[in-house]
């Protein structure tokens, strides 16, 4: 599958997870070893030659890390790191006891009302700032060796950026000078993060070492003495889905001479998945010119024609209560609830707000009386659902202020909160109903939703047109 062409693979699953890294560190130990096997046949030579003879022997880079792995926990290394013994087998492992303490921790945490996703990501050691050397020898595989003595870097995004920071006067990237390989995995969770040190990380790789760190400038490949080791450096991202900021990186980041495949599957449409006969699934298109004006579009929208229609529904004391508004980005949510509780349009309507940033103690307010009909409205944010998958009780409609990139919050939202109104008889399934706004730089994410099939003729109507599903 991965050869040395570039891959962006867009349809990672838990169920195939185990597959995947079986199979791209078997790609790495077998990338490692050839290329050790290849120094120390050189090295015999170089032993056996002559004073008369040269030998021109390039099989090296300007430092000894050739692979290096981005990886999203502690705990997502362990699985990587595991995998990697059961394949090479070696007779000693120096520093496993402190690998050990330091990343392992029993995975089973979470009950079954967790979705499987969350379970993966979560479960064990999910500390999402670290970074791990690993040195391979014939017999031994050292834990924690330094960068400049590894064959693997193991970290996350956040880890190894503070790593190249440590000192801010003089950061040091030297050690990824010479990677051949990038593995990422889960990229689509490291989204959820900042991926700001993504970018960071890819912007450091392959550049011409500031100091030597011994190296022997007569075996090193001329395409790192050229600077072109970033069109020989292999890249194999893998996610659950693909985003505009995954295809950036695939367009400015993956060069490799051999190509490049980018692998996205058809969707047959999230909205399928619901089991609520007759419940009203809208999505409404607004007009947005260019991405940097999509949120100034989008707020206005929102504002002006799905607000208004929120705020004439029912009292909460004539069950009209039950709005959640889900907002994605905590950018817009901050705008939102700033909104609510400053304009004199939303004045009369009582809100609860619940971020990735709120206390648990106001969380479990909000809740409790968005669940009661204290409040009418409840907005929540798309990264406090990711990292916590809270099951908000009391919904009876839900407002999408912008299309979630993970399919899967669609299902928990629409099928999951409003169909637990409907099962415990609050009202019947044509009562509720979805609306969710969306705009032309929202196509992938709202391919996912509808199905590839209907996304097109969606994203060619006019700013303004509403689509109906039932």
């Amino acid at each position: 599958m991965f050869d040395y062409q570039d891959v962006l693979f867009g349809a990672r699953t838990v169920g195939n997870a185990r597959a995947l890294r079986d199979l791209y560190c078997l790609h790495a130990l077998n990338h490692l070893f050839k290329t050790r096997d290849r120094i120390i046949k050189n090295n015999a030579r170089l032993a056996k030659v002559d004073g008369n003879e040269e030998l021109d022997l390039r099989d090296q880079g300007f430092t000894r890390p050739k692979v290096l792995m981005l990886l999203e926990t502690r705990q997502s290394c362990v699985r990587a790191v595991e995998t990697l013994l059961q394949l090479s087998e070696p007779d000693q492992q120096e520093n496993k006891k402190r690998f050990e303490d330091g990343f392992v921790q029993p995975e089973a945490k979470f009950g079954e009302d967790k979705p499987n996703d969350f379970r993966e990501l979560f479960e064990g050691n999910d500390d999402n700032d670290f970074r791990l050397g690993l040195k391979f020898t014939r017999k031994t595989i050292k834990f924690f060796s330094q960068f400049y003595n590894s064959d693997i870097v193991f970290a996350s995004p956040l880890g190894l950026r503070r790593a190249i920071e440590k000192d801010p006067k003089n950061p040091d990237a030297d050690f990824l000078s010479s990677i051949e390989l990038v593995i990422v995995d889960q990229a689509d969770a490291m989204l959820m993060q900042n991926f700001e040190h993504v970018d960071f990380v890819f912007d450091h790789l392959n550049l011409q070492p500031k100091e030597a760190h011994g190296c022997d400038f007569s075996r090193v490949r001329n395409w790192y003495l050229d600077g072109n080791a970033r069109y020989l450096r292999q890249t194999i991202v893998l996610s659950a889905y693909l985003t505009p900021e995954l295809n950036r990186l695939f367009t400015q980041h993956m060069r490799n001479m051999a190509g490049r495949i980018k692998y996205q599957p058809t969707y047959p449409g999230a909205m399928l998945n619901m089991n609520l006969p007759g419940t009203k699934q809208s999505f409404s298109r607004f007009d947005s010119p260019t991405p940097s004006a999509d949120p100034d579009a989008r707020f206005k929208h929102f504002s002006s024609a799905i607000l208004p229609s929120l705020i004439r529904l029912p009292k909460p004391s004539d069950g009209g209560q039950g709005i959640l508004v889900f907002v994605p980005s905590y950018l817009d949510f901050v705008r939102v609830r700033n909104y609510f509780a400053d304009s004199q349009a939303t004045a009369n309507v009582s809100f609860g707000a619940v971020s990735e940033y709120t206390a648990s103690a106001d969380v479990k307010r909000a809740r409790s009386h968005f669940a009661t009909g204290r409040h009418a409205v409840l907005l929540y944010t798309g990264r406090a659902h990711h990292f916590r998958r809270w099951r908000i009780r009391g919904v009876k409609r839900a407002v999408m202020y912008q299309v979630p990139d993970n399919p899967a919050f669609y299902e928990e939202v629409v099928g999951g909160f409003l169909g637990q109104t409907v099962g415990e008889g609050g009202v019947d399934a044509a009562s509720v109903g979805v609306k969710v706004l969306f705009s032309r730089w929202d196509r992938m994410a709202l391919e996912r939703i509808v199905g590839s099939q209907r996304v097109d003729g969606m994203m060619k109507e006019r700013g303004g047109d509403t689509f109906d599903f039932v």
